[in-house]
C-alpha cells in the first residue's frame, strides 16, 4: 500500500495555495531547502512525480492535482477525529481563535463573547483582526480556527477546505452630512446621490464595494476623499464633505448627520463564518458559531 505521509501532503497542499516554494516556507516557518526535500520525499513515497520546473518556479502536475484532491477528504477526517477527541477530552472547554474584519469585532464577536462567557464560561476566545485574504490563509494553515469576512472576498462554497455558515446580510445605508437637502426626502435612492461628492477607500474591498453599488444604480460616484477607517468617514460626513455608504454594523454608531435607508435598490453585504471542514462539530468552536449566529440574529 502507498504511504500517505500527512505532514508531507499539508506541505504540498500549502505549495499549491501560495504558488513558490518560498512563500510556503514562509508560511510553515520552514526554510525553502527543507520545503523542496520534504516534497522531493513525498515523491519518492507515492512513486510519482509531484513537480515539475516552469521556468524559476515549479509547478504542479497532475498526479499532485489528483493527490490533493483525495488529501482534502483526509485532512477534513482528521478535523473530525480532533473534534470527537478534544469534546471527549475537554468536555465544555477549550480555546478558539477567531479572524475577523473591523467591523464584524464589535458588532458580532464582542456580543459573541459575552454571550459565551456567561453560558459556556470554559471555553476562551482569542480575537485577531484580520483582512479577508490573511484570515483564509491563516485558516488553512491552523493559524486561526474561524474566520468571519464579507462573501465577496470569501473562498467559494465549492472550496473543499473550509465549511461556510452564512451569518448575516448586512445592509448598507447612506451617511447625509447635517442639514442635506435629502436628509428628510421619502423615498430615497442611490441615483438621488449622483451630484454628491463621495468619500470611500481608494483601494480594496470596500471601494470596489461602494462603486460597484453606485453604478448599478447608474451612476459613477465622484470621489472627493478617500479613507479607509469608519472613524474617519463618519467624522468627514459630520464635517459636510461628502456622502458615504455605511454598513448598518457601522451605521448605528454614527453620532452626526443623517444616516438613512435607502427605500430601494438598496445595497446589501453578506457576512461569512467559515471553518476548516470537519471542524465545525468541535464542542468549543460549535459554541462559538452559536454564539455568533445569535449575535447576528439580534443585528436582523
Amino acid at each position: 500500500m502507498t504511504e500517505w505521509d500527512i505532514k508531507k501532503l499539508r506541505i504540498l497542499r500549502t505549495l499549491a495555495e501560495q504558488g513558490t516554494v518560498t512563500r510556503t516556507a514562509e508560511a510553515l516557518h520552514m526554510t525553502p531547502s527543507a520545503v523542496s526535500q520534504q516534497l522531493t520525499n513525498l515523491a519518492r513515497q507515492l512513486g510519482v512525480v509531484l513537480l515539475e520546473a516552469d521556468g524559476r518556479r515549479v509547478r504542479l502536475t497532475d498526479a499532485a492535482h489528483l493527490v490533493l484532491r483525495h488529501t482534502e477528504a483526509v485532512f477534513a477526517q482528521l478535523e473530525r477525529a480532533d473534534a470527537e477527541l478534544a469534546g471527549y477530552l475537554a468536555g465544555d472547554t477549550g480555546e478558539v481563535r477567531v479572524g475577523a474584519f473591523s467591523t464584524a469585532v464589535p458588532a458580532l464577536v464582542v456580543p459573541a463573547v459575552a454571550a459565551l462567557r456567561r453560558a459556556h464560561p470554559g471555553v476562551e476566545v482569542r480575537v485577531r483582526e484580520t483582512e479577508a485574504a490573511e484570515s483564509y490563509e491563516l485558516l488553512s494553515a491552523g493559524g486561526v480556527d474561524l474566520a468571519l469576512s464579507l462573501a465577496a472576498h470569501a473562498p467559494t462554497a465549492r472550496d473543499p477546505r473550509f465549511t461556510r455558515v452564512v451569518l448575516l446580510e448586512d445592509p448598507l445605508d447612506v451617511a447625509l452630512p447635517p442639514g442635506h437637502p435629502l436628509a428628510a426626502a421619502e423615498g430615497l435612492r442611490l441615483a438621488d446621490l449622483s451630484g454628491d461628492p463621495w468619500i470611500y477607500g481608494g483601494s480594496g474591498p470596500w471601494s470596489e464595494i461602494a462603486r460597484s453599488a453606485c453604478e448599478t444604480a447608474g451612476f459613477v460616484p465622484e470621489q472627493a476623499h478617500s479613507a479607509s477607517g469608519w472613524t474617519a468617514i463618519l467624522a468627514m460626513v459630520e464635517a459636510g464633505m461628502g456622502v458615504a455608504l455605511v454598513p448598518r454594523m457601522v451605521s448605528s454608531r454614527a453620532s452626526g448627520g443623517t444616516v438613512r435607508v435607502l427605500a430601494h435598490d438598496r445595497p446589501t453585504r453578506h457576512v461569512i463564518a467559515a471553518v476548516r471542514r470537519g471542524a465545525e462539530s468541535a464542542p468549543a468552536l460549535s459554541h462559538v458559531l452559536a454564539a455568533l449566529r445569535e449575535a447576528a440574529a439580534a443585528r436582523r
